[in-house]
């Protein structure tokens, strides 16, 4: 799998067929980030080692989303947090793969903020996915898959292997307002570009200091815009 000089179209399908059959992952998709990797919050120079990036991502599941009714639950949090162990061991193991064939690979953690207020870290899964054609930024300033909605985790591989790349996807909320509705913080408007985003950290350091939960999170616009698999479920049989 992976050899050193194999086209890029090759090298694309035997990574997705890893990331999917082997490691579990249930989103897979590559980017060129040569435009955007000066953004990065890495070492300088170490972002122009790599034109890719391999997007990964794992559901979150239903269930532990109707724990949630106005505030994020404990079982949602651990849901959260072995989530993103998951997704850090897979872009380890898919890494490791790419280095083994002789070229460079650099995992960058599913949920290592840096910068919690102005949500930063070292680059943005979020943009990245998008690139990589997983989804759109939709008006819960989430990416926004076709078929999960916004009910997955995302985690980042930098590497330099060649790859074919996907394309990105036009906005496709359409008349779909259910975040709206369900924002505890009203930060959620008609526009993605508007989103309010301090509002939304008051309300997860709210959370947070009333010990809901360890960590700035909420889950309530992730549940609304369960996706197109959960509109299937309810469908009458």
């Amino acid at each position: 799998m992976v050899k050193v000089n194999q086209p890029a179209e090759l090298n694309y399908e035997e990574l997705k067929k890893y990331c999917l059959e082997t490691l579990g992952l249930d989103l897979f998709g590559v980017a060129d980030i040569r435009e955007i990797r000066s953004t990065f919050s890495l070492s300088p120079g170490l972002a122009d080692r790599y034109d890719f990036a391999v997007s990964l991502g794992k559901e979150v599941l239903l269930s532990v989303l109707d724990d949630i009714k106005d505030a994020p639950t404990a079982l949602y949090f651990h849901h959260y947090r072995q989530l993103n162990a998951f997704l850090d061991r897979a872009a380890l193991e898919l890494s490791a793969l790419i280095n083994s064939r002789g070229y460079l690979a650099l995992p960058v953690a599913a949920s290592q903020v840096t910068d919690w207020k102005n949500q930063r870290a070292h680059l943005s899964h979020k943009k990245i996915g998008q690139l990589a054609g997983l989804g759109w930024l939709g008006r819960n300033n989430l990416l926004v898959n076709p078929v999960l909605g916004a009910r997955f985790r995302l985690v980042t591989v930098l590497t330099n292997i060649p790859l074919k790349t996907d394309s990105a996807l036009s906005f496709g909320c359409g008349d779909c307002r259910r975040c709206l509705a369900v924002c505890p913080a009203a930060a959620i408007t008609d526009s993605p570009t508007e989103f309010d985003h301090l509002a939304c950290f008051a309300k997860l350091k709210e959370f947070r200091d009333r010990g809901l939960v360890g960590q700035y999170i909420c889950g309530l616009c992730v549940k609304a815009c369960s996706g197109q698999k959960r509109l299937e479920e309810l469908e009458p049989r």
